[in-house]
């Protein structure tokens, strides 16, 4: 089976307040076909900067067995701590090498958790973007090949004039993060 396009969000909090309505949207993107929930962590630093993660996916058990060792390959964490993150790495790591993928070197490598600030929360998402399958297949198709990606802030938006700064400044509202480390 092919797999869509992949992105890893990672979305902080500084007082998270949980009712279920992330997991309700996720949910209704998936009833949708828009996008599959590959794995989603939360991730809670406390003010000293120990971790503690819980996984919330809502895989089947085969879903699971198949991507887990993945997607630890990519964050470089485990519920099982320091020692279950390095197995899970390296078992990503090995099942990537094995099908010819080249994974994160140190140069390119993302440190998801050094960026949580101490004493806040964070949720990682891995997602497949369905509905971008026959886009990137086009693409390729064409000859075309990904260059970059990102989210644009609502403060450049503004700068080219498709928000008013109060439009930006409740949208920013809304995308509060918690504090940059030190």
């Amino acid at each position: 089976m092919a797999i869509g396009p992949v992105q890893l969000i990672s979305l902080g909090f500084n007082k998270p307040d949980f009712h279920g309505e992330v997991i309700a949207e996720l949910e209704r993107l998936r009833a949708n076909d828009s996008v599959r929930v590959i794995d989603a962590l939360a991730v809670y630093k406390t003010a000293e900067g120990d971790v503690e993660v819980e996984h919330l996916s809502n895989l089947t058990s085969d879903e699971a067995i198949e991507f887990g060792s993945k997607v630890a390959a990519l964050v470089g964490l485990g519920i099982g701590g320091e020692e279950g993150a390095l197995v899970g790495a390296e078992a990503g790591a090995e099942a990537a090498a094995e099908d010819g993928v080249q994974i994160f070197d140190d140069a390119t490598a993302w440190d998801v958790i050094g960026e949580i600030p101490n004493d806040s929360a964070a949720a990682l998402l891995l997602i497949e973007h369905h509905w971008a399958v026959p886009l990137r297949d086009a693409i390729a198709r064409a000859g075309g090949f990904r260059i970059n990606d990102a989210f644009i802030s609502p403060f450049d938006l503004v700068a080219i004039g498709m928000l008013s700064g109060q439009e930006a400044d409740e949208l920013a509202g809304l995308e509060a993060a918690a504090p940059s480390p030190a």
